[in-house]
């Protein structure tokens, strides 16, 4: 039997048993001087970020360090069992690690496209989770976390930071003051600096790749994807920079705005700026309707002259230029305007004349959001940025990029049946699973 047949057919009825055996598991009632064992899902950039971050801090301590590629985080592995924990593990598949009773949390630091299936199967293995920005890779993955975090009784958090920045919760009540006034429009930017992105099909993965584990629910055509390093540039793996960076502006503007799904969605744009290979789009605007309100996201991929905060300015107390901060979020009241910035750049309300009537300095805010984990996975309270919260920004995106492949239709979305008005819509509010990473039943 091949190894991938092996554990398609094993893990569910192991992770069957593990939920039954851990729901009166003591282990994961944790007491105050306990650490957080994490197994790590994924070595690459950001995944290895995390490590470094949660490894200096003592109540954490990793378990496991995941990546079908037994490269990547190599050397931060030898460095952990030297220094942090001599009993880590390493698998080219993490589901190994499932029914290992001593893990408390899952770090899910993947490909959007294996966000959904591992947060999944982490929950029902009766582990905690933190998965990265954008949670989700289509609109009912995203609810079927949800179900899934609630069935299981687990704390699900998103990487979404700003969700426990003081600054932004300042801004939230500035606004709820009524100081503001009225919002009928906010506008949120996502401005980058990106060059053309050109595939080499002959390429192949390397032979230390577990390259069907990689893939999970891609279509195998797209085995050069991972030689080529441009998995963010096609639809099977991600939903464009709109959503990879830019849904934490997107999350940041909702949450002030206090706004949930939207009536209606509109979007278009397409490859503009660059002559290449990628098939998500390098330029696009959407346009959200809400009741009284309008919200619109403007994605670029060109603007050389946009800069996010620099990394010397986010612990700063110092605003950034607003007009050249390619993350900010404009939010128009009937008694000033508001610029937010992410990164800890803190918010400023001008009048109409230019003056600053109001502003907040901010701090980067990833200690915040730790602290935030760690509190909620002994609590068992919902985390600030809770999978529900993930779910209802990563969905702005999603019906904006159905929008813009069914040519700019604009689509009326129904929140109580996550459906839209038209058939075309719904057919893709899903993918294609390629087997067996298909969802499991919840």
């Amino acid at each position: 039997m091949k190894r991938r047949t092996f554990l398609s057919q094993t893990t569910k009825p192991m992770i069957g048993l593990s939920a039954a055996m851990l729901a009166g598991n003591p282990r994961q009632v944790l007491g105050a001087n306990d650490k957080i064992r994490i197994g790590l899902v994924g070595c690459g950039g950001r995944g290895l970020m995390l490590f470094r971050a949660y490894s200096r801090d003592e109540r954490f301590q990793f378990a496991y360090m995941c990546d079908p590629d037994p490269r990547r985080g190599a050397r931060e592995f030898e460095w952990a069992k030297a220094e942090h924990n001599p009993h880590i593990k390493r698998y080219t598949d993490f589901r190994r690690m499932l029914d290992d009773k001593n893990v408390d949390m899952v770090m899910i630091a993947t490909p959007d496209h294996w966000h959904a299936l591992a947060t999944i199967l982490a929950c029902q293995a009766e582990k905690d989770v933190y998965v990265e920005k954008p949670m989700s890779h289509n609109l009912v993955e995203g609810r079927k976390m949800i179900e899934a975090a609630r069935k299981y009784n687990r704390v699900v958090q998103v990487g979404m930071q700003s969700r426990s920045a003081p600054y932004l919760y300042e801004a939230a009540e500035y606004i709820r003051s009524g100081k503001l006034g009225d919002i009928q429009l906010c506008k949120i930017f996502n401005m980058k600096s990106d060059r053309p992105f050109h595939a080499d099909e002959t390429l192949q993965p390397p032979k230390e790749l577990n390259l069907d584990v990689w893939l999970g629910a891609a279509r195998e055509k797209y085995a050069y994807v991972y030689a080529s390093k441009g998995w963010l540039f096609y639809w099977d793996f991600c939903n464009g920079d709109m959503m990879n960076d830019g849904v934490h502006q997107i999350d940041i503007a909702r949450w002030l705005l206090n706004q949930r799904f939207p009536k209606s969605a509109y979007c278009t744009g397409g490859n503009f700026a660059f002559d290449d290979d990628r098939e998500v789009p390098d330029t696009q605007c959407a346009v959200l309707e809400f009741d009284n309100q309008i919200v619109t996201i403007e994605n670029t991929q060109n603007m050389q002259y946009m800069q996010k905060t620099t990394l010397d300015m986010r612990n700063r107390s110092e605003f950034p230029l607003w007009q050249h901060n390619a993350t900010r979020i404009e939010i128009y009241g009937s008694k000033g305007l508001m610029m937010v910035g992410r990164h800890g750049s803190g918010w400023q309300v001008f009048s109409k004349d230019g003056q600053v009537v109001a502003e907040a300095h901010g701090q980067f805010p990833d200690e915040p959001h730790k602290d935030n984990l760690y509190e909620c996975l002994h609590s068992r309270k919902r985390a600030n940025a809770d999978v529900e919260e993930g779910h209802i920004s990563c969905a702005w995106v999603h019906l904006a990029n159905i929008s813009l492949k069914l040519g700019g239709r604009k689509l009326v979305f129904d929140a109580a049946s996550e459906k839209c008005d038209v058939p075309e819509a719904n057919a893709l509010l899903q993918r294609q699973y390629r087997k067996p990473y298909q969802l499991p039943t919840i």
